[in-house]
């Protein structure tokens, strides 16, 4: 069993921030679950274009209001609790919030806990092993 306490992560090296946004990982790919759980806050005023090429992502809105595009379609769908989405197609999108937004990920493969963004938006292939 696992039990981790948000609070404490956000204190130590499950904490990664970024511009405009930070994401507590809860659970990683050597936590032998076959996906990881983030808590992600989207700060007030932010726009951000994600591409998970190599990632499938779901996210459940806890707070907070904003918009997801479908840079592909245009489309854009509005964001507030209670919703989610899953990109399922490794969908290109914006995520702009119009106040700070806390969010419920799950990536599948997991992440390791040392992903950064690269130029494309993405995040590199999960390892062999992971």
């Amino acid at each position: 069993m696992i039990v981790r306490d948000l609070e404490s992560a956000r204190m130590g090296d499950r904490l990664v921030n970024s511009n405009g946004w930070d994401s507590t990982r809860l659970l990683l790919a050597g936590d032998g679950m076959g996906f990881s759980f983030h808590i992600t806050r989207i700060h007030a005023g932010t726009s951000h274009v994600f591409h998970y090429k190599h990632h499938f992502e779901s996210v459940y809105c806890i707070s907070g209001e904003g918009s997801i595009e479908d840079i592909a379609t245009g489309t854009v769908h509005q964001i507030r609790p209670g919703v989610m989405y899953a990109l399922d197609l490794n969908d290109k999108h914006r995520l702009t919030a119009k106040s700070e937004m806390v969010m419920a990920c799950c990536f599948n493969p997991p992440v390791t806990g040392t992903e950064v963004h690269r130029e494309d938006g993405s995040y590199a292939p999960a390892p062999e092993d992971a």
